[in-house]
């Protein structure tokens, strides 16, 4: 009885709403709102503010919901385990990326993919942030993320590539003949770059700082698609990843120039949560992973 008080509990901290919280788990909601009743009266506590509408939690309430989430993982591990010893690997892993990553994606699920074919995939495009957000509360199998720039907290690592970054250009402009440009010299031209909630936008910030530099982007966007597209309006530079041109290859009319002074590069790789032991999904991904580098990718970007 507790655990299915437990996902009750999950459950409306997610939904945030008493109704939709039953639907989401296929009770009615008196029937939900009673379990947690029932849970309160157990362990002596309120765990939810009283109203006529979901309030949220008390700072007790807060304790216990931190406590079921991490009781429902274990379960769930619990779970997998027992599963891969009778039946093999299956069941579904849920893995959020930063958006500079997701060209890279497909290099990862695809063979994981391939050897563990009863295994399904969920895939979010999410900031670094809402990662490890995902991963601490256990809405998170793994992670991609930047792993060296800003701290990352209770997870296991694994390198898988580095982002290193180019001026995108129209192939007429004033830049159109140039194979390299100086970040202090890219900080002067009217940027198109990721908005500041986006790691990749810190990341960037950091190293114009480093040169004394501190553009005014003239567009922000949260879409790397958007990057490579504004690139191509007249008058506007884009700063985009080696690994994004070499996955979708250059946006016709437009030119990448290497950024030198300094030759700046990121890791990014996987990330688990630091729990032992291993949910045998993550394990497995995070064991068959290989560096993208040794996968033979091209290491300068495509041209058409």
């Amino acid at each position: 009885m507790i655990i299915r008080q437990l996902v009750y509990l999950d459950a409306l901290a997610r939904e945030k709403h008493f109704r939709r919280a039953a639907e989401a788990c296929h009770v009615s909601q008196p029937t939900l709102s009673a379990a947690i009743v029932q849970l309160e009266e157990e362990l002596g506590v309120m765990i939810v503010e009283r109203g006529r509408r979901f309030q949220g939690f008390t700072k007790e309430g807060e304790v216990v919901l931190a406590h079921a989430r991490r009781i429902l993982a274990e379960a769930e591990v619990m779970k997998e385990s027992v599963a891969e010893l009778r039946e093999g690997i299956g069941g579904r892993i849920r893995l959020g990326a930063i958006p500079t990553a997701l060209p890279m994606i497909a290099h990862i699920t695809a063979p994981f993919s391939d050897r563990y074919p009863a295994v399904s995939l969920t895939v979010l495009s999410l900031t670094s942030q809402e990662i490890q957000q995902g991963i601490d509360d256990f809405e998170l199998d793994i992670g991609l993320t930047y792993l060296d720039n800003e701290p990352l907290d209770r997870v296991i690592s694994k390198p898988i590539y580095q982002e290193a970054y180019l001026l995108l250009t129209r192939e007429d402009g004033p830049l159109g003949g140039r194979e390299t440009i100086s970040w202090a010299e890219a900080a002067e031209q009217k940027l198109c770059l990721l908005t500041a909630d986006m790691q990749n936008r810190r990341i960037i910030d950091g190293i114009f700082r480093s040169v004394g530099a501190a553009p005014r982007p003239a567009i922000e966007t949260n879409s790397i698609f958007n990057l490579c597209s504004h690139a191509g309006i007249r008058g506007v530079c884009s700063i985009v990843s080696l690994q994004l041109l070499e996955f979708f290859g250059l946006p016709l009319g437009t030119r990448a120039l290497r950024l030198i002074q300094p030759e700046a590069q990121r890791t990014v790789g996987l990330i688990v949560a630091d729990r032992q032991p291993m949910a045998p999904l993550a394990r497995n991904l995070m064991t068959m992973t290989l560096p993208i580098a040794d996968a033979g990718l091209p290491r300068q970007p495509a041209t058409r």
